[in-house]
């Protein structure tokens, strides 16, 4: 932490963060976003909302959430009508936005609330911090935005502002403490929600993270940042907070897909198992790929498996093709590529007989006009489109 941050706070220094802290809320009430989730001036947030668009909003664009947070007040209205729909349900229209452990964690927060709380909504941070998916973030967040009550909200805006603001030498994660301990002077026992919410937008539209633009880094707005008076970091290179670790590089995974389907228009799928990566996603038949690690490179088509299961007893009678293109998609921690095969025209009942064998019971059989409504993940969307735009295929 720097010497800033250690020494005795004074009475000086106090005023000078409220002064500060002042400015930021001013600013607020002329500049703020309006975004779906947030209620108007004066008027206290729905906090079902509140959750619902917090979760969302982990790792992603808020212009990438609004379609969702519409279509999810559209489909459950409130709190219990969440909790009382499958989780298939809330798999389907979650699709597309990808973590999609934070649809199951929702789901599963919602039903805990209408089921160990009485439906009401838990006001207390550490009482969030119990539901499912619901981090220190999200319980800060719902505390001060819902419920009026102070909390230090730290999201990745307000992580890279507060590091510039105090010039904070230490790389992430070791620089969370002296973050932490910055914000949590500069947080108001009023008004700490509206307060959050200034941080979040000068983040999101002033105080940016560096973007490559024509040929060089983007700097922040300091001179229309309502913190740039007591900004530390501006005096120096403030796109070089906060101090990262070198980013490792990506592993790359190649596997293979299959698109299987029936003479009488149904296709075949799986459902991911409800732990890990993409849990309890609707998946064409595939390789290993969702259960591997760095090491692993290649997943070939295991022996024994279900995609080896189902070449072998389609490949003699089926129109079978392997596309020539693959299908190329980025994960957080891996860079994926599949090669795709179409198979048409198979006879479903061959499969029916052979049911009792556990890897063919792994098989659901959608009906191709029911596909587009699928809890299906990005990567397989792409799968679709490319066997569309190779066979003429009419999946989506």
């Amino acid at each position: 932490m720097p010497s800033e941050t250690k020494r005795k706070i004074t009475d000086t220094d106090n005023s000078a963060c409220m002064d500060m802290t002042q400015h930021v809320l001013n600013w607020y009430d002329s500049h703020r976003r309006d975004l779906p989730w947030r209620m108007p001036p004066g008027q206290r947030a729905d906090p079902y909302k509140v959750m619902l668009s917090e979760i969302m909003l982990q790792q992603t664009t808020v212009e990438a959430v609004k379609p969702y947070f519409q279509r999810f007040l559209a489909l459950w209205p409130t709190l219990s009508d969440l909790a009382a729909a499958s989780q298939d349900e809330v798999m389907k229209a979650w699709a597309g936005l990808g973590y999609y452990s934070r649809a199951r964690n929702l789901h599963k927060a919602a039903q805990m609330i209408m089921t160990e709380y009485a439906g009401q909504f838990p006001d207390q941070e550490d009482e969030l911090l119990k539901l499912p998916g619901i981090g220190s973030y999200s319980a800060a967040a719902i505390t001060a935005i819902a419920f009026g009550r102070r909390a230090v909200v730290i999201d990745a805006n307000i992580e890279r502002i507060i590091a510039r603001y105090a010039a904070i030498p230490e790389t992430l994660p070791a620089a969370k403490s002296a973050i932490h301990a910055v914000l949590d002077n500069l947080t108001p026992n009023e008004r700490a929600g509206d307060f959050a919410q200034a941080l979040m937008d000068i983040g999101s539209r002033i105080c940016t993270p560096p973007r490559k633009k024509a040929g060089q880094l983007s700097q922040p707005q300091c001179l229309i940042c309502p913190l740039a008076l007591g900004c530390q970091g501006r005096h120096a290179d403030p796109s070089s907070w906060p101090r990262k670790p070198a980013k490792r590089k990506r592993a790359r995974r190649r596997g293979e897909v299959l698109i299987l389907i029936s003479d009488d228009n149904h296709v075949a799928l799986t459902r991911r198992p409800d732990q890990g990566l993409l849990g309890g996603m609707m998946l064409f038949p595939t390789t290993g790929w969702p259960d591997g690690s760095r090491r692993h490179v290649d997943y070939p088509v295991a022996a024994n498996s279900l995609l080896w299961a189902l070449l072998d007893m389609y490949q003699s009678t089926a129109d079978q093709q392997r596309l020539n293109q693959s299908v190329h998609h980025i994960f957080s921690h891996f860079e994926l590529e599949l090669k795709v095969t179409v198979m048409t025209g198979v006879r479903r009942q061959l499969m029916q007989n052979a049911l009792a064998q556990d890897l063919l019971a792994q098989v659901i059989w959608c009906p191709l006009t029911e596909l587009a409504g699928e809890a299906m993940p990005s990567v397989m969307r792409k799968v679709v489109t490319l066997a569309e735009a190779h066979r003429g295929l009419l999946l989506s």
